[in-house]
C-alpha cells in the first residue's frame, strides 16, 4: 500500500504545539487495508486533558479568538480552508490509509465537504445577529448570543476530516475554544488539521487534539468540570455515557448524533424506473462500505415489485469493487477493524440462520491482503422481528422487506428505537410528502437518498440524536450561550 504522507504527526496538540502524553503512553494506528501498524500515536491520558482544557480556557479567557470581532474570525477561518485545499491531496491519502476509505470518496467528497463547510461557517459568523424584545418606553431588552466556552468534541472514524468540520466549523465561528478527541481508530487527519489551524492564524490554545482511548481520553473529557459542552458523534451505547458524564460533573451540555436504522421505502408506482431507485438505494446502503449512520440499511419495498427490485439491486451491489482504497477504482473499501468484520459477517450468518436468503455478498474477501474486506451483501426474505432488520450492523448489508399498503410501510419504517434519516421513493407528491410527514426521522430525502446539505440542519429523533443539530444556522445555537440584557431607560 502508499505510504503514509511524510507530514503525518502523532503526538497529541496542546496550546498550539505538539506534546507527547505526559506519561509517554502511546497506541497504535493500524491501517484497516493491511492490518498493519502505520503509526504509533499519543495516548492521552487525565493529565493531558487537564492541560489540554486549561490551555483552552486559557485561551478564551483571554479573547484572542472569543472577543474579537465576527469580521475576523471570518478571515482566519477563510484562510484555514484555503490552507487545507491547498493540502487536499495529502489530506485525502492519510484518511485513506488511516481510515480505509476509498480515495476517490475523500477526494471527491470528505475534503470538498471541509471546505464548504468550513467556508460556509465563516461567511455566517459576522451575520448571525441577536434580537431586542418589544418592551414598553421605560426599557429596553437585548437577547444576545455570547461562545459557551471550552468545546469538547469526541469524533467518529468513519467520517473523520467532515465530522471534524461539522464540530469545528460553527464551535469557532462563534468564538468558543476547543479541545477533541479525535477517534482512536482514525486520528491522523485531525492531527494535521489542528497544524494547519495554527498556521492559518487561529491563536494557541484554541485547537487543541488530545488521541487516546475512548474510555480513558473521551471519558476524561466528558467529566472535566471545566468543560462547558460536548459535541459527540458515534454509536448511541456511548452517547449515553456522555449524559452521565455531565450529570456525574458541572451538568455541562451534552449534544449527541448516534446511531440509525434508517427505512428506504418504495411505493409501487416506482415500477416504470426500478434500476434507477435500485441504483441510489445501493449507493444509500453501500457508500462508506455501509459505516454510515443514516446508512439505508432497511429497504422497504411494495410486495408487487418486490422481486424486480431485489433484481435491479443486486446487479448495483455487484458492480462495487472491493479492494485496496488507495486505489482510485475502488468504490468499497475495509471495514475500520477486525471486530467490525467478524460481526458485520455474524449478522449475515444470523439472517440465514432466522430463515433469510442472501442475494448476494456476505462473505470475507482478499484475506490475504491482512484487511478486514467483505463485499456489498444484499439480504432478502427478511421479517420485521429478525435482528438484522431490526439493530444498526454499520457494513456493506442491506435489507429488504415487502409491505402491501402505505399503511403498513409507515408501521415498519416507525418500528425502530432510532429516527436519524430516511429516503421515499414516489411519483406521487402527495404520497411521497404524506409519508415524509410521517416518518419519524430528523432527514427525510426525497426521490434520492441524501442527508441533505450544509444549509439544512442534520439531526435524529429518538435514540438517534440529543441536545441540537449539525450543520444549518440551527448548529451555531448549540455552542452559544442565550443571555438577556434587561436594560431600565431613566
Amino acid at each position: 500500500m502508499t505510504a503514509l504522507p511524510k507530514t503525518v504527526r502523532t503526538q497529541a496538540y496542546i496550546d498550539g504545539r505538539f506534546v507527547n502524553a505526559i506519561d509517554g503512553a502511546t497506541f497504535d494506528a493500524v491501517a484497516p487495508a493491511t492490518g498493519h501498524v502505520i503509526a504509533t500515536v499519543a495516548a492521552c491520558g487525565t493529565a493531558d486533558v487537564d492541560r489540554a482544557v486549561a490551555a483552552a480556557r486559557s485561551a478564551f479567557d483571554a479573547g484572542t479568538w472569543s472577543a474579537i470581532s465576527p469580521a475576523e474570525r471570518k478571515g482566519v477561518l477563510l484562510r484555514f480552508a484555503d490552507l487545507i485545499e491547498a493540502h487536499a491531496e495529502e489530506l485525502a491519502l492519510t484518511e485513506a490509509i488511516d481510515a480505509g476509505k476509498p480515495i476517490t470518496d475523500c477526494r471527491d467528497f470528505d475534503v470538498p465537504d471541509v471546505l464548504n463547510t468550513l467556508r460556509w461557517y465563516a461567511e455566517s459568523a459576522d451575520k448571525v445577529f441577536g434580537k431586542t424584545s418589544p418592551t414598553g418606553s421605560d426599557h429596553l431588552g437585548l437577547i444576545v448570543r455570547e461562545p459557551v466556552g471550552v468545546v469538547g468534541a469526541v469524533l467518529p472514524w468513519n467520517f473523520p476530516m467532515a465530522m471534524l468540520a461539522w464540530k469545528i466549523g460553527p464551535a469557532l465561528a462563534t468564538g468558543n475554544s476547543l479541545v477533541i478527541k479525535p477517534p482512536e481508530l482514525a486520528s491522523l487527519t485531525t492531527l494535521r488539521l489542528a497544524e494547519l489551524a495554527t498556521e492559518s492564524g487561529v491563536p494557541d490554545g484554541v485547537f487543541n487534539v488530545i488521541p487516546g482511548l475512548g474510555h480513558v481520553t473521551g471519558k476524561a473529557l466528558g467529566l472535566h468540570p471545566d468543560v462547558d459542552m460536548v459535541t459527540f458523534t458515534g454509536s448511541t451505547e456511548v452517547g449515553r455515557e456522555f449524559l452521565r458524564y455531565s450529570a456525574e460533573s458541572n451538568l455541562k451540555g451534552i449534544v449527541l448524533e448516534c446511531g440509525g436504522k434508517s427505512p428506504q421505502i418504495v411505493m409501487a408506482d416506482t415500477r416504470d424506473h426500478l434500476e434507477l431507485v435500485a441504483a441510489d438505494l445501493a449507493e444509500a446502503a453501500f457508500w462508506n462500505a455501509g459505516q454510515n449512520c443514516s446508512a439505508g440499511s432497511r429497504i422497504l419495498v411494495h410486495r408487487s415489485i418486490k422481486d424486480d427490485f431485489v433484481a435491479a439491486l443486486a446487479v448495483e451491489a455487484e458492480k462495487r469493487t472491493v479492494g485496496d482504497p488507495t486505489d482510485a477504482a475502488t468504490s468499497i473499501g475495509p471495514l475500520i477493524e477486525p471486530a467490525a468484520l467478524e460481526r458485520v459477517l455474524a449478522y449475515v450468518e444470523q439472517a440465514k440462520a432466522d430463515g433469510a436468503r442472501v442475494v448476494t455478498g456476505g462473505s470475507r474477501l482478499h484475506p490475504e491482503s491482512g484487511g478486514y474486506f467483505t463485499g456489498a451483501t444484499v439480504i432478502d426474505d427478511v421479517e420485521p422481528e429478525m435482528t438484522v432488520a431490526r439493530e444498526e450492523i454499520f457494513g456493506p448489508v442491506v435489507s429488504v422487506l415487502a409491505f402491501d399498503d402505505i399503511e403498513e410501510a409507515l408501521r415498519l419504517a416507525n418500528d425502530t428505537s432510532y429516527g436519524l434519516a430516511a429516503t421515499v421513493w414516489s411519483n406521487d407528491i402527495n404520497v411521497a410528502l404524506r409519508t415524509a410527514r410521517a416518518v419519524r426521522a430528523g432527514t427525510v430525502a426525497v426521490n434520492g437518498y441524501s442527508e441533505g446539505d450544509i444549509t439544512t440542519p442534520f439531526g435524529g429523533y429518538k435514540m438517534s440524536g440529543f441536545g441540537g443539530r449539525d450543520n444549518g444556522i440551527e448548529a451555531l445555537e448549540q455552542y452559544t450561550e442565550l443571555k438577556t440584557i434587561w436594560i431600565t431607560l431613566r
